[in-house]
């Protein structure tokens, strides 16, 4: 029996963004990122079917352009950062377009599904083999116990249930 060599990709943080959107109010949308994150790939194949993808964050480098917001983000209302310093994921299907995996975050794991754009393979101008990949979806916050809200005094929701992710990466062949 022939054993499959997988190919280790890990990510290259200067060519990469974790990104997300959030309603605000109901009329206007907040974007956040990480600052702070780690991922890699296994892949079999250079289509990278069935790849075995891993993130994580580190919830304290939060940022929204918003010192105050970012600190109530890390809080028990939120993230608890403190209790709870990393999200992550672990994929256990993809087929080219659909990554499915674990997201944990507070301690919660949920299965996710998630839409990717596969950009190919290039090498650098260093000679490095690069991977790039357009990852978008949505969750709902309050999945991972992420309830805080409040009202406004017209009645509008403050901050929406559902989370839509926009990840950029890159990855270096190792």
């Amino acid at each position: 029996m022939k054993t499959m060599v997988k190919t280790k990709w890990n990510i290259d943080p200067t060519h990469s963004e974790i990104s997300f959107k959030v309603k605000h109010m109901m009329i206007s949308t907040v974007t956040g990122s990480f600052e702070k994150f780690d991922a890699s790939i296994e892949s079999e194949s250079d289509d990278f079917i069935n790849a075995d993808f891993n993130f994580s964050a580190q919830i304290d480098s939060i940022n929204t352009k918003n010192s105050d917001r970012d600190t109530h983000l890390k809080s028990d209302d939120f993230f608890n950062a403190e209790a709870y310093p990393q999200m992550t994921f672990k994929s256990h299907s993809f087929d080219g377009s659909t990554l499915e995996g674990e997201l944990t975050i507070r301690d919660i794991t949920k299965t996710i599904s998630l839409d990717v754009d596969f950009n190919g393979i290039a090498v650098d101008p260093y000679g490095q083999t690069k991977v790039g990949f357009e990852v978008t979806g949505s969750i709902n916050r309050k999945d991972f116990n992420l309830t805080w809200n409040a009202v406004t005094e017209a009645g509008s929701i403050v901050v929406s249930d559902t989370i839509k992710l926009i990840v950029d990466l890159q990855f270096t062949k190792a």
